[in-house]
């Protein structure tokens, strides 16, 4: 299993939806009005009169299968869609229940 967290710019989220009905991912959790500001070329998200728009964020536990088509298919949706911007950490995790 493998956690995924994805951050985009609220503008990509019916997008994200669908590649996760896509791909079957069902549980996940999301966190609207999310503030934030890209590492390398992404401009600020802070909900301000001077940076007005946000995130939202997701996080999806997805068995090791699902990775690299989700992946896959937020590269593509992140091509489309660059000035956006869109990113997804990836990282191992144990069910303790």
């Amino acid at each position: 299993m493998k956690a995924i967290f994805i951050s985009y710019h609220q503008a990509l989220t019916e997008a994200v939806m669908i590649i996760l009905d896509k791909l079957r991912i069902k549980g996940f959790t999301q966190w609207e009005n999310v503030k934030g500001r890209g590492s390398e070329t992404g401009e600020p998200h802070y909900g301000t009169h001077t940076w007005p728009s946000l995130n939202t964020a997701v996080l999806a536990i997805v068995d090791d299968g699902k990775v690299e088509p989700l992946l896959e298919a937020l590269r593509k949706l992140d091509e489309k869609t660059g000035q956006q911007g869109i990113r997804a950490y990836v990282w191992d995790i144990v069910n303790q229940m």
